[in-house]
């Protein structure tokens, strides 16, 4: 039984220019509110952490120093305050130490470069004793 092909059916398509220009202004306006959302969110959930832990390190900076209060002698013997008080210390230290590594008028004192290169070579608590007192 030899296959007959049956005969095409036409559609009758009209074109309205109108509705045509209209379909296609619509797409775009819906494609690009698309796209502007997409961004939005894509924005918000990657750059809102790290613009939030910016904020915090610039508030931090606008902060003017909080100079040491003397700890008083009725303070808690309790073996992790005492490391607390350690810790302050170090920090506060290794602050100091980073501030006389960085200012440029210690380039100029030979003192100050001699105990900042002891100070780096062989650290000790002589060598960042003389860094804090001959450097500025």
């Amino acid at each position: 039984m030899p296959h007959r092909p049956t005969p095409r059916r036409s559609f009758p398509i009209s074109l309205n220019a109108l509705q045509l220009t209209g379909g296609i202004a619509l797409g775009m306006w819906l494609g690009f509110i698309a796209i502007v959302l997409t961004c939005w969110l894509a924005s918000h959930l990657l750059f809102n952490k790290q613009l939030a832990s910016v904020a915090a390190a610039v508030e931090q900076l606008a902060k003017p120093p909080v100079a040491a209060q003397p700890v008083p002698d009725i303070a808690p013997q309790n073996p992790l305050f005492e490391q607390y008080e350690e810790n302050l210390r170090k920090n506060e230290q290794a602050q100091r130490l980073d501030q006389a590594r960085s200012s440029s008028r210690n380039q100029s004192n030979p003192t100050c470069q001699f105990w900042l290169e002891q100070d780096r070579t062989i650290p000790s608590e002589k060598s960042r004793a003389n860094v804090l007192q001959f450097c500025d």
